[in-house]
């Protein structure tokens, strides 16, 4: 059954142009076509160290979930206290192994490094302080932003544009200028500062458990 005579039903053009006048209504009202996607950041914003050693590749290892919702600059900031705890600890490991058998500056007792460092003389003390203190005052000054005078606090850590690690002290020339091998070198760095920390931490604890120096829990006691 119907209710529309021939001569009150629209013709096919008029329906035509009415379709048309509502597709583009919708367009115009839903903004046309639609916002390609937002592309993801690379992990850890395509900073060094995420290479595996053992297989190759990417490692993109955050089991904790540290970087996510980070902005670039927060992500900075974690890579400048790795790099800088991982120097110390480069150092420290080297400190352990080394220290044991040739210590100028301590008693020459051959018990842990531990128990040796308290023996310092009070001035070379005063002079570590000065120095390490110096060191920070150069790290800070190179990568941190200044505090606001007012707010006493700084708008972000670390500088925009800073590269973490980065304090352009080289003066043995080192560091290569191409970008790729640079990057390379940072790997580099990165691998031997996260072994040293694990080390570091290892000689602390075994010469904590065994009161012994690394030499004599090794079977080596005249190291």
């Amino acid at each position: 059954i119907t209710f529309t005579s021939e001569k009150t039903r629209p013709s096919e053009p008029t329906m035509l142009a009415v379709a048309h006048v509502q597709t583009l209504a919708f367009g115009g009202a839903f903004g046309g076509k639609a916002p390609a996607p937002k592309k993801a950041p690379a992990f850890a914003y395509g900073l060094p160290g995420n290479f595996n050693a053992l297989g190759g590749g990417e490692l993109n290892w955050d089991p904790a979930g540290f970087l996510e919702g980070k902005s670039e600059l927060e992500v900075n900031r974690y890579r400048e206290a790795e790099i800088t705890h991982g120097r110390v600890g480069m150092l420290a490991s080297a400190g352990f192994l080394v220290q044991e058998k040739f210590h100028p500056l301590f008693s020459g007792d051959g018990g842990p490094a531990i128990d040796q460092i308290p023996q310092l003389p009070v001035w070379l003390w005063a002079v570590m302080a000065g120095g390490i203190g110096a060191a920070e005052a150069f790290r800070i000054n190179t990568g941190f932003r200044e505090l606001d005078g007012e707010k006493l606090k700084a708008e972000t850590a670390l500088r925009p544009g800073y590269v973490p690690g980065d304090l352009a002290f080289d003066p043995l020339g080192l560091a290569p200028e191409d970008p790729a091998e640079f990057k390379i070198m940072q790997e580099k760095e990165l691998a031997h500062a996260r072994l040293g920390m694990i080390a570091a931490a290892g000689f602390l604890a075994q010469e904590a458990v065994t009161k012994a120096t690394w030499g004599t829990a090794y079977g080596l006691p005249d190291f």
